[in-house]
């Protein structure tokens, strides 16, 4: 498979899962705002905090209001992570390696294409009910694309590079998630632990779509279990541990070398110690440590892996790197949002 087309497939997988967590994002606080006492108010600037984009943002807008972040987030295309450039990228993406995909997954990338477009003509944020049913169906659109592609996908190269994009977007947003709660702020230190803090946890769970499966594994609403859930838990879809683990087997069916073995590959070795360190990792050490800084080093170990990604499997080699495309840098580059 030509590097270009497999940077494309990468790029294409990552920014549509990018897309669906910056809705995940932007629900955290539709859900919260649903349960906060009347007296307390909204608090949308955590969600750009976690994005990495607070500076963009502060120079196109003076306060993180609710219209300011959603726009923000989901139509501004100074930023390049907004949902719709993530979409609109992840489009032009597919469309360069369209004869390798089949047209239901092309029809429904258009879907989602036309359905983003027309929220930004209808000038969606501006309405609060409408505006929650938007996102709710950017998430579904998403999830049919990854279903589609689930059924429909020989287990080849392409496969798995699109695999490896998506689990290691979706590894880094969650923990993004995970760091929203680090963001919020309480009115006073005495509320940790109470009914409006367990709400905060609750929203967050409900934003990755892990309360039920979080209730049948711990019960309780406890953040320790939460964390731990979302990070380290084997069976969930969503959490860091699994999301690197599947990436690591699709790394390892295009490095030709079996999971957890000696590959020469240096991103299988920087993947594989970043999935031993999640696995045999102590859930009070990492409270003890601070959540905070814990999951920022584990975002900069996602990018890490990602950039060498790009070194083995997309550059031509280290003196003809000049010759890969504009768009191929300018993905580079916007791959993450520290």
């Amino acid at each position: 498979m030509l590097s270009r087309v497999a940077n494309s497939i990468f790029w294409a997988n990552r920014y549509i899962e990018r897309a669906e967590n910056y809705a995940r994002f932007i629900d955290v606080n539709f859900n919260l705002s649903l349960d906060l006492p009347p007296d307390l108010p909204e608090q949308w600037g955590p969600l750009v905090i976690t994005t990495g984009d607070w500076d963009l943002f502060k120079e196109f807008h003076e306060n993180p209001t609710r219209e300011n972040v959603i726009y923000f987030l989901t139509f501004d295309k100074n930023n390049p992570n907004s949902i719709l450039n993530c979409i609109h990228k992840g489009r032009e993406n597919a469309r360069t390696f369209r004869e390798s995909i089949t047209r239901e997954i092309w029809e429904q990338i258009n879907n989602l294409y036309f359905l983003v477009n027309e929220g930004f003509n209808s000038k969606i944020w501006t309405k609060n009910r409408a505006s929650r049913d938007f996102f709710h169906q950017i998430r579904n659109d998403c999830q049919l694309i990854y279903g589609i592609e689930e059924s429909t996908i020989s287990r080849m190269e392409g496969w798995h590079f699109g695999c490896m994009g998506r689990y290691l977007e979706r590894a880094d947003k969650t923990s993004r998630l995970l760091d929203v709660k680090y963001h919020y702020i309480l009115p006073s230190v005495k509320l940790v632990g109470t009914t409006l803090d367990m709400l905060h946890w609750t929203a967050l769970l409900k934003s990755v779509s892990a309360f039920n499966m979080y209730r049948r594994a711990y019960g309780k609403i406890v953040p320790q279990n939460i964390v731990e859930f979302l990070l380290m838990n084997r069976y969930f879809p969503r959490s860091i541990w699994f999301s690197i683990n599947q990436a690591e087997k699709s790394l390892a069916f295009l490095s030709d070398h079996p999971v957890n073995g000696n590959g020469t590959n240096p991103a299988a070795k920087k993947m594989g110690m970043l999935r031993s360190e999640i696995e045999f990792a102590d859930i009070n050490d990492i409270f003890m440590k601070g959540l905070h800084e814990h999951l920022d080093e584990t975002q900069k170990k996602i990018n890490q892996i990602s950039d060498t990604i790009y070194t083995n499997f997309f550059t031509i080699n280290p003196q003809n790197s000049q010759q890969q495309t504009t768009s191929d840098s300018t993905q580079t580059q916007s791959q993450s949002s520290n």
